[in-house]
């Protein structure tokens, strides 16, 4: 019986947006099963999104570059033969794989838990190895749905889905500093994101620039862009570009760090990218570019208004569009520039999950 489960893996290594996205699923595990340890399989370059979160027991780090290497690596052996013996020696007694992968699925079967839960539609013949297999319909387009779906499958409760955020005091204090060095307020300011790991995701940097200018002249906000380090080189040529001055901040901040910095922006601008995501999940003002991939599969949950792209309510289940007509640099400055009036000049209260004790906006609202 699912009222039994007392140990429970979440499989969900990368990336970072979708780790975002399957936070609600992680709260509804927890709140249906307050008693049970929950541990979660993931990259360690993502493990910081996981780390002191409220409703998680245990992060395992899965070194997925390295483990390829198995086949002439003794070391990668090793550390697979590890890895494989701390997941059997967790005893779950539920896996939900939501990564929907052979080599996550192969993983779940490797923890000799006999509950595997998983995507009827998995890529790469990887329901095959699920005891439950959940399909996508309609009623579950986005990926927050779906996963909730899932979980539901085993008992879950997650017909109210909520976004819980880890807060970290020490990365709060390290971004008012950081920004203090550029001479920002830190509570008037915007971030942009202008990079992502795919270039076909990119909105023109040169409509960044310009939007930039836009933000700074009718708001008076101070402009700040973050990124990876290697996209500190994108953030220059926006800082070239633009006649305003922009705070580089790319390759600056830890993953903690970014999600501090987030919290507190008057508003996000941002590619279809992990940054994007953690601010939608805060709940900040939020404007999040679309090109190819779909926005009512991955877009803001319940925030249709963040959302800048083609035919967003068109696609269907499809991930990615290979129509012409969605490619990003079809997404206009107005465009992106009327989704930020609809943000500024009507501001939406912020959430918080006050089931979270850590979290210092919980904090200030319990003294209130």
């Amino acid at each position: 019986m699912s009222a039994g489960f007392k140990k429970i893996l979440i499989i969900k290594p990368s990336s970072l947006g979708d780790i975002v996205l399957a936070l609600p699923a992680l709260t509804a595990l927890r709140r249906s099963f307050p008693d049970a340890k929950i541990s979660w399989l993931v990259r360690p370059a993502f493990a910081p999104l996981l780390e002191n979160h409220p409703h998680l027991d245990e992060i395992i780090p899965f070194e997925r570059k390295f483990l390829g290497k198995v086949w002439y690596h003794p070391g990668a052996l090793g550390a697979l033969v590890s890895l494989i013996g701390e997941l059997r020696r967790g005893y779950f007694d539920a896996v939900f794989d939501l990564q929907g992968l052979f080599r996550t699925a192969f993983f779940a079967v490797l923890s000799g838990c006999k509950r595997r839960f998983g995507m009827a539609n998995a890529r790469e013949f990887a329901h095959l190895f699920y005891t439950d297999k959940v399909a996508q319909d309609p009623s579950c387009r986005h990926l927050v749905d779906y996963y909730l779906k899932i979980v539901r499958a085993a008992g879950a409760d997650g017909r109210e889905p909520a976004f819980v955020l880890p807060c970290d005091p020490v990365a709060a204090e390290s971004v008012r500093m950081l920004l203090a060095c550029h001479g920002i307020r830190d509570d008037n300011y915007a971030v942009l994101v202008p990079g992502s790991a795919h270039e076909d995701k990119c909105w023109p940097i040169e409509r960044f620039a310009q939007l930039a200018e836009k933000i700074s002249s009718r708001f008076g906000l101070s402009i700040v862009a973050t990124g990876t380090e290697p996209e500190a080189g994108v953030v220059e040529q926006l800082r070239g570009k633009a006649s305003v001055p922009i705070a580089n901040l790319a390759g600056q901040t830890s993953l903690a760090d970014l999600i501090a910095l987030q919290r507190n922006a008057r508003l996000v601008v941002s590619n279809d990218t992990g940054p994007g995501h953690i601010a939608a999940a805060a709940g900040v003002p939020l404007v999040l570019i679309f090109g190819r991939s779909n926005p009512v599969r991955v877009g803001p949950y319940g925030r249709e208004q963040c959302i800048v792209a083609v035919e967003p309510q068109g696609r269907g289940l499809a991930i990615n569009s290979t129509n012409p007509k969605h490619d990003i640099k079809n997404i206009t400055i107005d465009q992106v520039y009327q989704s930020v009036l609809g943000q500024l000049d009507n501001p939406q209260p912020r959430h918080c999950d006050h089931n979270d004790t850590r979290c210092p906006e919980t904090q200030q609202s319990s003294r209130e």
